[in-house]
């Protein structure tokens, strides 16, 4: 990779996201709206003594679904839309690899990442009381992490897309799968054995776990951290694999 291409292709890119404000909105607000949703839905589901509130829970697990969800769909959509204008291929006529590409939209979208997750957890754990046993920076770093996943598989799903609309079927075939299997709703070791061995393949079933272990532990863990890796390793292979399939435009 080229240093030069890629640091200019990730500024291209958040140029275009600084000029889109509805976009921009979107990634900032979405998730803190939600979680504001969330909180007055449990707000009055009494909590038993000795035991972590209803909120506490589903909450920690949701910091991390709705910044993959709301990166997904974005990533995905914008994907397709450079590949419908002409845009990709122009691009991809210039030395920019499809490599440099797409590692320019993870840097970019994870800059807002960084600040959607910020925000979210600012809402989360000052407006909203959230508490948790481990450190909140490891939160927002999970947070984060998950985010940049998002943003990987909505680049490796978008280029099997050819509309913008087909971009967006890919939520129920890719996400609700994963957020029903990830042990937010269940927890894994009551599934099903054959659900629980497809649980072990879903990228956002480490996810989740990883928020819970800094919920329930005061440092890091052995098996927090086997999970943050496995979501980098997802990350990274979703990207390579979006870049192996990736197309210059929509036949």
């Amino acid at each position: 990779m080229s240093t030069r291409i890629y640091a200019a292709g990730t500024g291209r890119i958040l140029r275009q996201l600084r000029a889109d404000r509805r976009t921009v909105a979107m990634i900032l607000l979405v998730p803190s709206l939600l979680m504001v949703l969330l909180y007055f839905l449990y707000a009055n589901v009494p909590t038993p003594a000795g035991q972590q509130s209803l909120f506490d829970r589903i909450a920690i697990a949701m910091l991390g679904i709705l910044p993959f969800v709301v990166m997904f769909l974005i990533t995905s959509i914008a994907m397709q839309r450079e590949r419908t204008s002409g845009t990709l291929e122009r691009l991809l006529t210039t030395p920019m690899s499809k490599l440099e590409l797409l590692a320019s939209y993870g840097s970019a979208f994870s800059v807002a990442a960084l600040g959607q997750a910020l925000l979210a957890c600012a809402v989360a754990f000052g407006a909203l009381g959230l508490t948790t046993t481990g450190p909140v920076v490891w939160v927002l770093v999970s947070a984060v992490l998950v985010a940049m996943l998002g943003v990987s598989i909505g680049l490796l799903c978008s280029a099997f897309a050819k509309t913008e609309f087909q971009a967006v079927q890919f939520m129920p075939l890719v996400v609700l799968p994963q957020f029903f299997l990830c042990g937010l709703l269940v927890p894994r070791d009551q599934m099903p054995d054959w659900l629980h061995i497809i649980s072990n393949f879903l990228p956002l079933t480490y996810a989740v776990d990883a928020l819970q272990e800094v919920s329930l532990h005061t440092g890091v863990t052995g098996r927090m951290g086997a999970d943050i890796a496995v979501v980098v390793g997802f990350t990274v292979l979703a990207l390579c694999a979006g870049a192996a399939t990736l197309r210059r435009r929509t036949p």
